[in-house]
Formats: structure tokens, C-alpha cells, sequence
């Protein structure tokens, strides 16, 4: 976790809504089964590096959240906009255990984001951090606030190889398994950069 001296403030923590709070001792107190999360990261501004990890250590600092894996770092091109239009991006997947129930680690996810100052200005638009739930236990919704699974998280190697990575045997809930649907889809413009890592938090 993360160190703060006297006097200065983890600004991630801020933003965490009472409801979640409220939400995450309910869960401690009836002694509720963590269950298993997949978190796709993403960023495109600033260090991205640097953004990366700020947000796992920030998600571990969450009560009722901890991080089991992460995922190698890959370098993706953007999606969806003119090549060469914004700079590339620093991909990665991380598997949590978490007693919060998906609307509240959603809720947890978007506070990471605007702690980071992500900015909603576009779709597909450059951003400091994209903190996306790819899966909740083997929850199926079609719930608009919060589709589970990603409802494309299916379809893009950026997702489905760090995941595959970490999770050799991983299943995304109604598709299959991941190594599957990472044969089916393209690599292009999504590499692997051994040279950088980001540290599983303590």
C-alpha cells in the first residue's frame, strides 16, 4: 500500500462514496465470500507507466479490495481513431478478491478515475487512465450502467492477452475461454513490452 507522511492526503481516497463504505462493512460484517473481479487498465496520457500503477495501488487500498494478480504491460494502438492521432497506449488486466458488491466497485473504479484526472470529453478520446470491470464472478447482465461481462472486452487482444497471461485457464463469462478468444481475434498493433513491469502491491 501506499505511504503518506503527516499532512498530505492519498487522493484517491477522497472521492470514495459513504455508500460504499456503508456497502463494503455490510459485506465484512455478514462475512460474504469475496469474489473474484477482472479490471482492464488503460492509458494513453502523461506516464503511463507511473498512471498504471498509481491505480492498482489505489484499487488495493480500497476496503474490501484485494489485488491477486497483475498482468504484464502491453503497448497498444489506439482504438477506433485515425492512426496516429494520439499516442499509444499502456494496457494491462488485474484480478481482484472483493467482498463490494459490481455497482460499488464500478463506483470505486470511476473514483480512481477522476483522481487521475480522466476526461470524458469524447469517445474513443486520449485519456490518463481507463479503469474498465471485464468481469464480476460469472455475473451475465445487460444492465446499461454496468454490462457484465465487458461487452466487448470479447473482441480485443489489448483485454484478452494480459488476461490470458495471468489466467491461463480463465473463462470469460458467456464467450468461452480467453486463449480461445484470443486466437480468434487480431494482435495487430498490440505488443508486449518486457521492459516495463508493474509491481503487485504488498
Amino acid at each position: 500500500m501506499t505511504a503518506f507522511t503527516e499532512g498530505q492526503s492519498d487522493p484517491t481516497v477522497q472521492p470514495v462514496p459513504a455508500s460504499v463504505v456503508r456497502q463494503v462493512d455490510a459485506a465484512d460484517s455478514t462475512l460474504q465470500n469475496p469474489q473474484r473481479a477482472v479490471i482492464a487498465l488503460g492509458s494513453n496520457l502523461g506516464n503511463r507507466l507511473e498512471t498504471l500503477q498509481g491505480a492498482i495501488d489505489a484499487l488495493e487500498d480500497t476496503p474490501g479490495v484485494r489485488v491477486k494478480a497483475v498482468s504484464p504491460v502491453y503497448e497498444t494502438e489506439p482504438w477506433g481513431v485515425r492512426p496516429d492521432s494520439q499516442p499509444s497506449y499502456f494496457n494491462a488486466v488485474i484480478v481482484l478478491r472483493t467482498t463490494l458488491p459490481p455497482s460499488s466497485l464500478l463506483e470505486r473504479a470511476h473514483a480512481v478515475e477522476e483522481a487521475f484526472h480522466r476526461v470524458r470529453d469524447e469517445r474513443w478520446g486520449p485519456r490518463t487512465i481507463d479503469v474498465d470491470i471485464v468481469a464480476y464472478a460469472d455475473e451475465v447482465s445487460d444492465d446499461p450502467t454496468l454490462t457484465l461481462p465487458h461487452p466487448r472486452a470479447h473482441e480485443r487482444a489489448f483485454v484478452l492477452a494480459p488476461w490470458n497471461d495471468v489466467e491461463p485457464e480463465a473463462q470469460l463469462p458467456g464467450h468461452g475461454l480467453v486463449a480461445q478468444l484470443l486466437d480468434a481475434v487480431s494482435r495487430d498493433g498490440v505488443a508486449p513490452r518486457a521492459d516495463l513491469e508493474l509491481q503487485l502491491p504488498e
